[in-house]
């Protein structure tokens, strides 16, 4: 595996799955595969789960670790190609690329979505720049239109959790004040699809998402349907792709509440964190044995580290 960006960079996203939970047995059998080598973290936007899961896999894997905060630790980074650089960005990407790949082994990249230009947006131009200039592999640490280590760590709670062949997993929009990119809910589609799992989308009119992320999945508008024996119930707000960045509604109904997760078939409740309490899913649920929110979150290690393993054995 030579990059980790997409589920196309992944020879099987089932095998990966699989890999992740022997990592989570065996965190530091792989050791010897990370000696001598360097993980440079790049962070266009603020972080707490990536941050630290990422610098723990790789440590666990024998690496070492440099970080830096884009912007405020180092120069602007202009993107564009054929400018005159006369403004506030000091420093083209194809340089700072191709000199943090100099320092490093394997580059982590994290860069959100601007939610102005849909077109800008999906090109991913932060992500295809550092995969053209740096080098070295490249690991997505939430772009604009994904979030494959938080997705892969996803699968692997579902995983360790189900207790059918096919469990219902059920993606529901839930509601936010402010516009949310789409990247988790497009990344969650994306890789159950790869999985032999029945799913569901549920959100309200004006919130589809690209169908190219969408796949197989069963798309509704109503939650009460989609609930209706639902064994995972993943919680995540996102603005429209159709009206691209705009906040359509609020719809309080939408939130995520125990009499909710009763129409499940003990369904558990699933949110990639950071969560507004009250807001998108009332206490009573976030704090019920329903929610796995906090083993999610610690799977995003495992995941990450059995990326990072099948990059190192490929280098």
């Amino acid at each position: 595996m030579k990059h980790f960006i997409s589920p196309a960079d992944v020879p099987s996203v089932p095998a990966l799955v699989e890999e992740a939970l022997r990592q989570k047995a065996n965190p530091f059998g792989d050791q010897a595969l990370g000696r001598q080598k360097t993980m440079g973290l790049l962070f266009f936007n603020a972080s707490l789960r990536t941050r630290l899961s990422t610098q723990k896999a790789a440590q666990n894997l024998g690496m070492q670790v440099m970080v830096m905060n884009v912007g405020s630790d180092s120069w602007q980074l202009e993107m564009a190609d054929g400018v005159v650089m006369d403004g506030g960005k000091a420093e083209h990407v194809k340089e700072a690329a191709a000199v943090i790949g100099q320092y490093c082994d394997i580059i982590g990249v994290r860069a959100f979505a601007e939610l102005q230009d849909r077109t800008l947006d999906y090109q991913e131009v932060v992500m295809e720049k550092f995969k053209q200039y740096a080098g070295v592999p490249i690991v997505n640490l939430e772009s604009a239109t994904r979030h494959p280590c938080q997705s892969l760590a996803d699968l692997v709670t579902i995983e360790e959790l189900r207790n059918k062949a096919r469990p219902k997993v059920v993606l529901t929009w839930v509601p936010h004040f402010k516009p949310l990119p789409q990247a988790v809910a497009n990344s969650f589609a994306e890789w159950v699809n790869h999985m032999d799992y029945e799913f569901v989308i549920a959100h309200p009119p004006g919130y589809e998402l690209d169908p190219a992320f969408v796949g197989k999945a069963q798309v509704t508008h109503d939650q009460v349907e989609a609930f209706q024996g639902a064994d995972f119930i993943y919680a995540k707000n996102w603005s429209s792709y159709t009206q691209y960045g705009q906040v359509l509604l609020e719809d309080p109904a939408w939130r995520i509440t125990a009499e909710k997760m009763a129409w499940t078939d003990q369904g558990r409740f699933m949110h990639c964190l950071p969560v507004r309490r009250g807001l998108k899913v009332e206490d009573a649920v976030l704090d019920s044995p329903q929610s796995v929110v906090i083993q999610q979150a610690g799977n995003r290690v495992w995941s990450v580290q059995a990326a990072l393993k099948n990059i190192l054995e490929a280098m």
